[in-house]
């Protein structure tokens, strides 16, 4: 079985790339490496290579997502060698809060244009399956303690209108092709950490959109001090509350969503994917600091505009309908995404 990873060599997509060709499938990568490099697919292939699970190919293909005949030449020439590509896992686009404010209509073209696109090719090809990656931004400034799929979306950023239209782009197709789309919106919180064998990690270009790289730098000298946003939110010590999860956690949900959907029938689901549990900027810095005997300077400036105090995810629909949930510890995290660092100062 065939699977198209847009954005396959991002941080995310890398990951997920790993996972898919380990569990049997072949994999065919569209990656515009604006904000990624091809080393991290590279590095993908040396894992395979030294483990010894089941294995198949990696097609990977440079191109803008936005240019519908690069896609089209990718579902042909999949064809042509008898290896028709059978769902996608659509990870490609911009994600930076910030800069998705500052430059609106960037966003718009580049993660709801080029996913329009991607639908197009797709039903031409009659391919319906879909993994779309979304995020717990949708659902905006929420006073609840866990979030909830079932919970009103109400984004305060651009960023997060481009996920939930596409998630309502989505919905429209698999209720008006009844019978046809088999769809998947995974909303995941926060992904840190790394691949336990230190070759595949986050590599950020330019300035990053999360904290853990901004730690990890600090960690290792690049950056003289953590600046943390904000001291006064609402949250156990006043620092924002997240839901950390461990990349490759995340990477298997994909996997096990896309197996969920391919071996049932059409319909549309959107599911947190997330740990369940709240922790703290100052908590997680504790946690690194413990973890890899390290202490890390560091110091509070303002909120950032569209920030919100807590994202933490209810995964309960996840768990029963996956019958699987994520489980590597914060402090496996922590000491995965600093084995990353150290091996790779200098990123890809």
């Amino acid at each position: 079985m065939s699977i198209l990873v847009t954005g396959g060599a991002g941080f995310i997509g890398s990951h997920t790339c790993l996972n898919l060709l380990e569990s049997g499938y072949d994999v065919f990568v569209l990656d515009s490496f604006v904000n990624s490099s091809p080393e991290s697919l590279a590095r993908v292939k040396s894992i395979c290579e030294k483990d010894k699970k089941p294995k198949r190919d990696l097609h990977v293909f440079k191109g803008d997502l936005r240019n519908a005949s690069i896609l089209k030449d990718i579902f042909t020439k999949a064809n042509e060698i008898n290896k028709k590509i059978d769902g996608v896992i659509h990870f490609a686009g911009l994600k930076s809060v910030k800069e998705s404010v500052e430059k609106p209509i960037l966003y718009w073209d580049a993660n709801v244009g080029s996913t329009i696109n991607l639908l197009n090719v797709m039903q031409s090809f009659d391919c319906s399956t879909i993994v779309f990656s979304s995020s717990a931004t949708i659902y905006g400034r929420s006073s609840k303690t866990k979030l909830k799929e079932n919970f009103k979306l109400k984004p305060i950023n651009p960023y997060g209108s481009t996920k939930m239209v596409i998630e309502k782009l989505l919905n429209d197709l698999f209720v008006n092709y009844s019978g046809s789309w088999r769809v998947a919106n995974l909303r995941y919180f926060n992904p840190i950490g790394a691949h336990e064998s230190g070759l595949i990690g986050e590599n950020p270009k330019g300035i990053p959109n999360n904290i853990f790289p901004f730690l990890t730098n600090v960690a290792a000298g690049n950056l003289e001090e953590l600046r943390i946003f904000g001291k006064n939110w609402p949250t156990i010590d006043g620092t924002g509350e997240r839901d950390y999860v461990h990349v490759m956690d995340l990477a298997e949900g994909h996997v096990k969503t896309l197996e969920f959907l391919i071996n049932n029938g059409p319909q549309c689901l959107s599911m947190n994917l997330g740990t369940g549990k709240g922790t703290s900027v100052l908590q997680l810095l504790n946690i690194f600091e413990e973890s890899n005997s390290l202490k890390i300077p560091h110091t509070f400036v303002e909120r950032r505009s569209g920030d919100v105090a807590r994202l933490v995810a209810d995964n309960s629909l996840l768990k029963s309908l996956l019958n699987w949930y994520p489980k590597r510890t914060l402090n496996q995290m922590c000491k995965d995404g600093w084995r990353w660092q150290v091996n790779n100062p200098r990123g890809y």
